[in-house]
């Protein structure tokens, strides 16, 4: 594939990883990850793939010769018929106002993961309703979840709770304080035929309400799932350790715990420490991320740990 000419090669690996992922049908990916620091010059830039859409997300604001280039490459793609729209993201302005670089938004769209189906909003702030780097989490999770009972910490959406309902779950019980992202979490069950008489909703600040939670339990399997940081609801340096020491209380003998961070300035080795302060539980895995999101460093990109209680349950009552 030869570039425009006169303008900067930088940008080959992106619009090659358009070319090879965006195929119609195909699951959702993330086809470009430039923040993994693999790719100099382009540290700001990812690129995901959710049939038919493209979206671009811009992490800094480029230089003005950069968006004419991008643009100029886009043409290329006007006559794909897989490519319906590619959507441009500025995630560095408040808001993250996005522009159409090819068609218009319009009706419902859908992340596609492993024959499972997912509610998108590409018109929302940030976060379109879908985190691709979960990837295999999700596939642990559905390895692990028949017949347990399950509480998805920071649910967002829901995908895990999707997830482990199909994988056969007892229970689920989904914690979140935005009921917006409950709402749709409710949508995505319906939109996989999940009996929702196993599935439970709290819409509930987690510091406040340990009780509302514990009377769901004892849980076999807990996700740990929480933003780096949201103002006035959590900062992960301090309040991670609150949740990590709440566990004990709330886990069943030989229950599991998928613990993620996603700050780029801590390290495994915190994950590690917060749970070696709480007595009985052994690391059993590190769940590595999808190789698209390959990290030069990698503990600066997703940190997911597996940790079992292995000691007898003493603590429920």
């Amino acid at each position: 594939m030869v570039l425009t000419p006169g303008l900067s090669h930088s940008m080959q690996p992106m619009i090659e990883s358009i070319q090879r992922g965006a195929k119609k049908g195909a699951d959702a990916c993330r086809l470009f990850h430039g923040r993994g620091h693999c790719y100099p010059g382009l540290e700001f830039v990812s690129v995901d793939w959710f049939s038919p859409v493209v979206l671009i997300s811009l992490y800094k604001e480029p230089e003005a010769q950069w968006l004419k280039q991008l643009a100029n490459e886009i043409t290329q793609f006007a006559s794909d018929q897989a490519i319906e729209n590619i959507l441009l993201q500025h995630r560095y302005i408040k808001g993250a106002p996005s522009e159409n670089l090819k068609g218009e938004i319009a009706g419902d769209y859908y992340a596609v993961e492993k024959g499972l189906k997912f509610k998108l909003n590409f018109k929302a702030n940030q976060n379109v309703g879908f985190f691709l780097d979960m990837d295999n989490c999700r596939q642990v999770l559905r390895e692990q979840a028949k017949d347990k009972r399950v509480l998805n910490l920071f649910a967002y959406t829901c995908a895990f709770s999707v997830v482990a309902a199909e994988a056969g779950a007892e229970k689920v019980v989904n914690v979140d304080m935005a009921k917006g992202a409950l709402n749709t979490g409710r949508l995505n069950h319906q939109l996989n035929d999940i009996d929702s008489r196993s599935i439970s909703y709290l819409s509930h600040d987690i510091f406040k309400s340990w009780g509302k939670i514990r009377k769901y339990g004892p849980y076999d399997l807990i996700i740990i799932d929480p933003p780096s940081f949201q103002a006035g609801s959590f900062n992960v340096r301090k309040d991670y350790q609150k949740i990590v020491s709440k566990l004990p209380g709330l886990l069943a003998p030989q229950a599991q715990v998928i613990a993620c961070l996603n700050s780029p300035d801590l390290s495994f080795d915190f994950l590690r420490e917060l749970f070696k302060e709480v007595d009985g539980f052994v690391e059993r895995n590190v769940i590595e991320p999808p190789q698209s999101f390959a990290e030069s460093d990698a503990n600066r990109g997703l940190k997911t740990l597996l940790f079992e209680k292995n000691t007898k349950y003493q603590d429920w009552h």
